[in-house]
């Protein structure tokens, strides 16, 4: 039995003592040079506010990586519809489509939506979730960590009040997904029965995606759209089972898709040894650490600049499912721990991410992985 196919997930990372026109520049050349290892999709995140990360727009940098390549499907994981409405995605993406027919991925994410309501089931508050356990196939899921302080934290505040325009409210994510498909499909109506067509975008060849990292309303939605899902190990590796079992258990067929389509995300190093990865990846813990103080990416730091931060056992608790769940080392040790995550989730697909100081390391890292996956 093959195994599913690697794709690719980039946040356009900024490193200590380089800029984001470098950033985009080594982004470009990685996707090139992804498409000539057979990675099958490449897809860029939206985050904002963070001295580290230079992916703010997936429209601009996916229109930018499908004109520097020739083939690979190019993506968004995701566009955050929190801080978009319906029309203005599915215009940027039919320009997209426009360009580049059938090969545009439109992922959509919840973050910026609205929450759970008070009394529903947070991370951390689950009391069976507290301890790290292992799947059957061999998977670490380690105990539920609790995004609750940052995302209350001033920082995150900001960012909403900067992304969101005064007295406006953001609509129930099913909503936003329905009139997605709705313009993309060409029947919408809006509550009088007046008719909407986007041009380009009605009728656009794009792969319609749900991004979610719990078995909550991203998965639900995903399911009963009969939409293909990704689930984020890299981002939440305690709920990665709950998110796959609970878009399985929502599925209903529909025209875009028969049957539940999964890929699922992990970070990873390769590189020629497993000590030599492990260093690369030194400054991983430090970067995810200045994401969860709430304080935005800082650039990646090199293994030096790293090593010098004073590391208290809070510091330590803050990172450690993160750092617990990333794939290191030689190509053979990480595509045996990607094997497993594809075991234990039934993905389809599997989607890597890496975030190295020295762009060719990085380069080096997803060519080492997919010559040893084929």
């Amino acid at each position: 039995m093959s195994p599913p196919p690697l794709s690719v997930l980039d946040l356009v990372p900024v490193t200590s003592g380089s800029t984001p026109r470098q950033a985009l520049a080594n982004s470009l050349d990685l996707a090139r040079r992804c498409e000539a290892a057979g990675y099958r999709r490449y897809w860029v995140a939206e985050h904002h506010l963070n001295p580290g990360v230079a992916g703010t727009t997936p429209a601009l940098v996916i229109g930018l990586v499908a004109a520097a390549t020739e083939r690979i499907r190019v993506g968004s994981g995701a566009v955050l519809m929190g801080h978009h409405t319906p029309l203005a995605v599915v215009e940027q993406f039919g320009l997209l489509d426009a360009l580049h027919p059938g090969r545009i991925d439109l992922g959509l994410g919840r973050s910026g939506s609205r929450r759970k309501p008070p009394g529903a089931r947070r991370n951390g508050e689950d009391p069976a979730a507290t301890e790290a356990r292992v799947s059957p196939e061999g998977l670490l899921i380690p105990p539920l960590f609790n995004m609750g302080p940052v995302f209350r934290s001033p920082f995150f505040r900001l960012q909403a009040r900067l992304l969101q325009q005064p007295g406006a409210e953001t609509p129930e994510y099913a909503e936003q997904v329905d009139d997605v498909l709705a313009l993309l499909a060409g029947t919408y109506r809006g509550g009088d029965g007046t008719e909407a067509h986007v041009v380009p975008g009605e009728g656009a060849s794009v792969e319609v995606w749900i991004m979610g990292s719990s078995g909550g309303v991203s998965a639900e939605v995903a399911g009963t759209r009969g939409l293909p899902f990704a689930s984020n190990y890299h981002i939440a590796p305690s709920e990665v089972l709950e998110a796959v079992e609970a878009y399985r258990a929502s599925f209903r067929p529909s025209e875009r898709l028969e049957r539940p389509h999964v890929a699922v995300s992990a970070d990873v190093v390769v590189a020629p040894s497993d000590d030599e990865a492990r260093e690369l990846a030194t400054g991983y813990g430090l970067w995810v650490r200045s994401i969860r103080t709430a304080s935005g990416a800082i650039p990646f730091p090199t293994p030096d600049e790293a090593r010098r931060h004073a590391w208290t056992d809070e510091d330590r608790a803050l990172v450690r499912d993160r750092v617990d769940t990333q794939f290191t080392g030689s190509a053979a040790t990480v595509a045996e721990r990607l094997d497993v995550l594809a075991r234990a989730t039934g993905a389809d697909e599997v989607v890597v991410t890496t975030i190295t100081h020295d762009h060719p390391d990085r380069v080096r890292s997803y060519e080492l992985l997919a010559r040893e996956w084929a």
